[in-house]
C-alpha cells in the first residue's frame, strides 16, 4: 500500500487550514475529533456521507495537514494534529472550535 502524503508542519499554512474548514462535511469532522480528543475510525462518520465523499474530505483535510490518517489493516483512524499545529498557530484550532 502507498503511504499516505502528510505535509510536514512547516509547510502547513493558514490559508489551507481554512480552506479544508469552509465545508460543512468537513467542519463536522473537525468539532468531533476537537471535541473528543480522541482518534476515531473513518468509518464513525458514516452518518455524514457516503464512502467515497467522505474519502474526498478525509484527503482535504490530511492534505491541508489538519488530521493524520493511521492505517492499520483494512481500518483507516484519523486524528487531530492538535499538538503540532498549537505549535505553529498557538490558540487557532481553539478559536476555530469556539466559533461553531
Amino acid at each position: 500500500m502507498k503511504a499516505l502524503y502528510h505535509p510536514d508542519i512547516e509547510d502547513i499554512q493558514i490559508e489551507q487550514i481554512l480552506y479544508a474548514l469552509s465545508e460543512p462535511i468537513r467542519l463536522a469532522i473537525f468539532k468531533e475529533l476537537y471535541n473528543s480528543m480522541q482518534e476515531r475510525s473513518c468509518s464513525y462518520f458514516s452518518d455524514l456521507g457516503q464512502k467515497n465523499n467522505l474519502s474526498h474530505h478525509y484527503k482535504m483535510l490530511r492534505e491541508s495537514g489538519l488530521i493524520r490518517v493511521r492505517v492499520e489493516g483494512r481500518q483507516r483512524f484519523i486524528s487531530l494534529r492538535l499538538e503540532e499545529l498549537n505549535q505553529k498557530f498557538p490558540g487557532l484550532l481553539d478559536s476555530i472550535y469556539k466559533s461553531i
